[in-house]
């Protein structure tokens, strides 16, 4: 498994024990392919007696890994063309693991994870993956398993082996990009047509209208698509909106300290699109009669 990774670029690992419950109990983040090679023995020693599951996350520096995770043996080999390696869990479940270029880049936070979506549902996996994965030799601790605990093991490899997004796309494995869901119903400003002045959206209104997370704090995500929507419909063009976001929002200006410029282009071109669906939905009363 160890060497799979590697052939697509994955030199570093999140490593994390879980008991029988799932719950964590260790984390380790950043750990070299070399430390993980040389400790795997202990920690695989260790973690039976102790029953704990011995999970690791990949992250790859030169392709974009998918997981597409919860397949039987049927849907997992129709996989196997696009798939560097093909993991079975327990008896009939199987992860299928893809490094994918042409596409998103794992820095590009947003958009990576938009693109992981778009393939998870094209291929009909399990849209709740998380990119971790048990460890091959491991035994899955689960308590519907017990006492006969199954061993995880890799049933295809095919190192070194990169897809590409017009693969996936031909394959009919990527779901259309669909817009973020509004975070609230704005005010009509503006119509079909440029308003005069084109003066930029307040952002306050945009992050007030917002949903809250679990933390208590405004889902910004949604702040930013929707001050996008709202400037769009003011006349701003994509790479105007584009530009101007990172200097309104404090998510969009994070992403661009960590080289994740393509975040807020990403936003308005979502945005331009909700719009004109709505455009497009208002005209066709008006194109019936």
């Amino acid at each position: 498994m160890l060497k799979a990774f590697a052939s697509v670029g994955a030199t570093v690992f999140d490593v994390s024990l879980t008991d029988i419950e799932e719950t964590g109990k260790v984390f380790q983040p950043n750990c070299s392919l070399d430390e993980l090679r040389y400790s795997l023995p202990k920690r695989l020693e260790a973690a039976e007696q102790a029953q704990y599951n011995v999970i690791i996350r990949p992250r790859s520096t030169t392709a974009l890994l998918v997981q597409l995770d919860d397949f039987d043996e049927r849907k997992a080999e129709r996989m196997q063309p696009f798939a560097f390696m093909t993991v079975c869990t327990s008896p009939g479940n199987y992860q299928v693991w893809l490094a994918v270029a042409g596409g998103p880049k794992e820095s590009e936070k947003e958009a990576a994870k938009l693109f992981r979506t778009r393939v998870r549902k094209g291929a009909g996996a399990d849209k709740s993956a998380t990119g971790a994965t048990r460890i091959a030799g491991s035994l899955n601790f689960k308590k519907k398993y017990s006492p006969n605990f199954p061993i995880v093991v890799v049933s295809h490899a095919h190192e070194g082996l990169v897809t590409t997004t017009a693969a996936l796309e031909g394959a009919g494995l990527i779901a259309p990009e669909q817009p973020p869901p509004p975070a609230s119903v704005p005010p009509r400003i503006g119509t079909s047509k440029p308003a005069s002045g084109r003066r930029w959206p307040d952002y306050q209104q945009s992050l007030k209208g917002a949903p809250l997370k679990q933390d208590g704090g405004p889902d910004r995500s949604l702040a930013d698509f929707m001050w996008c929507k709202w400037a769009v419909e003011r006349g701003w063009s994509i790479d105007e909106i584009g530009a101007k976001l990172p200097e309104v929002s404090e998510k969009a200006q994070e992403r661009v300290r960590r080289g994740d410029e393509g975040y807020a282009i990403l936003t308005a071109r979502n945005a331009a699109t909700a719009v004109g669906r709505e455009r497009e939905r208002q005209r066709l009363p008006k194109q019936a009669l």
